[in-house]
């Protein structure tokens, strides 16, 4: 009986949203750091231009990362309270009840906030992937045309600064080539393309902890009138037994 007990305690819609986010956030933070890392590298060691403003940007994602698996676990803490016997006996009295609901539209704010981020987040990244994908055709164009002797990226010139050359937006010779193609942008592909699924992944998980979010307000709401129910009967039982009582004497 304790073991179906603690079987009904579980919130398994929070865990399942909980997962679902830890392992987005895990791939998410690794692929991410490798494949930032890498485009620093093509611009550093290919184009020769320095790109500081990668690195700003891959630290920003870890710490983005960071950040969402700690809201995961308070997530699913709110979960656990809000389930099951545990949330009979966490919100039996009036303040309570009040601080879980205050507690649940916090993070139902937060996390439809964080959506909004992670899906900006997801058009940004499709776009990077979609680049690398482009640039990995360019490289399988020059392997079908052995004859051109360079990969030139002028039409990418708004990913350069003002005042790059036009030879430093070329990739030319068989070991720039391959330190780009085969090196660089294959590797990043795979990694931006990881990212970008482990995003989307996240984006699910956060519709899914708004759903679990927005249920478990109501359930406080729900307790909170049963309660206010339960008072009623009791007021109106003692009422009664006192009117009994009137009678008798």
């Amino acid at each position: 009986m304790s073991c179906q007990n603690c079987l009904t305690r579980i919130p398994y819609a929070t865990c399942i949203a909980t997962l679902l986010c830890v392992v987005g956030v895990s791939i998410f933070s690794g692929t991410i750091f490798r494949g930032a890392a890498l485009s620093r590298l093509i611009f550093e060691d290919v184009f020769h231009v320095r790109a500081e403003w990668i690195s700003i940007t891959q630290l920003v994602f870890v710490i983005v990362g960071g950040v969402m698996g700690v809201l995961a676990l308070l997530i699913l803490c709110v979960g656990c309270f809000s389930t099951g016997e545990t949330k009979h006996r966490m919100y039996s009295t009036g303040g309570a009840r009040v601080g879980g609901r205050v507690t649940c539209l916090i993070f139902i704010i937060l996390a439809y906030i964080l959506n909004v981020l992670w899906l900006a987040m997801l058009v940004f990244l499709t776009g990077v992937t979609v680049v690398f994908t482009f640039w990995w055709g360019m490289c399988a164009n020059k392997q079908k045309r052995p004859e051109k002797q360079c990969i030139s990226f002028t039409e990418f010139d708004f990913l350069f600064p003002n005042g790059t050359r036009i030879e430093d937006m070329e990739v030319c010779g068989p070991e720039e080539i391959k330190l780009f193609c085969k090196d660089y942008v294959e590797n990043g592909e795979i990694m931006f393309i990881l990212a970008t699924s482990a995003c989307g992944l996240v984006v699910f998980s956060l519709i899914h902890y708004l759903m679990c979010l927005s249920a478990n307000y109501a359930y406080i709401r729900d307790q909170e009138k049963l309660h206010d129910l339960e008072d009623l009967r009791y007021l109106h039982s003692e009422s009664e037994m006192t009117a009994l009582a009137g009678k008798r004497y």
